[in-house]
């Protein structure tokens, strides 16, 4: 019986897998997460240590999983968040797992990565392929670590090539229950657009990027995979499908307001949210469906209905 460990397990994605692994009787699952899960599955041992601790460490050496699934980072940062803290889980947390994998002789892990860890920029390709750089923002703490993070596993692909790595890079989750900073967009009374850019959105329903994770347990397949559906949505066409007025402004006039906003801390955004708003990263799936062999049920367009018409009553 195969062991597989899984860290972030009591998030949003984290406890889907758990729940889709519970149901595989090949299969024993470790649930890893400081905080205690809504329901304890039968069949499913669960440890309580912070991605940071040395615990973790111990854990992996008293399970011996050989299939490390690596969920745990800092995705919507709290009210009393700040960088220090987000880079210590997201990056240094990160480190010492991957230290601890080679140590206890883990075969693979399978790491969530992002589409923002391209970064947003004005000279990103249409279309970012899985070759293209990474170059995570430095003014987006998620963006910038998932950057580092990725920096990381390509050393450990060259020192440790023993260590079999999937890299998921996924696009917006959408789901029935998802709950992020991009809903929280879409949740407003109207929608903000830049001058001169369409924002382009590629959305993956959280079913399929569960679905891949757990293909990726067990395929002879590893290496580095765009998640998203088929197709893209603009801010204008996300607005009409809303019923919402969507609201343009020139950049500079944006970029200004922002910056009077947070400094009377009446938002949260920051001007740099100009351009995680003008250079949305638009991931090509193609290497998923072809080479990696998962074909996501949902394309963009038909997982945004499905958010929409679940969260009708919610939306302004």
């Amino acid at each position: 019986m195969s062991v597989v460990l899984v860290t972030g397990s009591s998030g949003y994605l984290g406890s889907q897998v758990v729940t889709r692994l519970s149901a595989r009787p090949d299969l024993r699952t470790i649930a890893l997460d400081l905080r205690e899960p809504l329901q304890r599955l039968p069949g499913v041992t669960y440890e309580r240590a912070d991605i940071r601790a040395a615990e973790v460490d111990a854990i992996i050496a008293r399970h011996r999983p050989q299939v490390v699934v690596h969920l745990a980072s800092i995705v919507t940062p709290g009210r009393n968040s700040n960088r220090e803290f987000e880079y210590s889980v997201d990056v240094e947390g990160t480190r010492k797992l991957l230290e601890a994998c080679v140590r206890h002789e883990v075969k693979r892990i399978i790491v969530s990565s992002s589409g923002a860890a391209y970064g947003y920029h004005a000279d990103n390709p249409q279309w970012l392929t899985e070759s293209d750089p990474v170059r995570g923002n430095q003014s987006f703490a998620y963006s910038w670590h998932k950057r580092l993070v990725e920096e990381m596993l390509a050393d450990y692909r060259v020192r440790q090539p023993q260590l079999e790595q999937t890299v998921f890079r996924i696009g917006t989750i959408l789901g029935v229950s998802v709950n992020n900073q991009i809903t929280d967009l879409f949740e407003k009374r109207y929608l903000i657009a830049i001058r001169g850019s369409d924002s382009p959105f590629v959305f993956i329903h959280d079913k399929d990027v569960v679905g891949a994770i757990v293909q990726g347990i067990g395929s002879k397949v590893t290496g580095i995979f765009n998640v998203a559906g088929d197709g893209t949505l603009g801010i204008h066409e996300i607005a009409a499908r809303l019923g919402k007025r969507c609201v343009v402004f020139p950049p500079g006039v944006l970029q200004a307001a922002l910056w009077l906003l947070k400094k009377l801390g009446l938002t949260q955004y920051g001007p740099e949210q100009i351009d995680f708003l003008r250079y949305r990263p638009v991931l090509d799936n193609r290497r998923l469906k072809e080479e990696f062999g998962y074909v996501p049920r949902l394309s963009s367009s038909e997982v945004f209905e499905l958010w929409r018409t679940s969260h009708r009553p919610f939306i302004r």
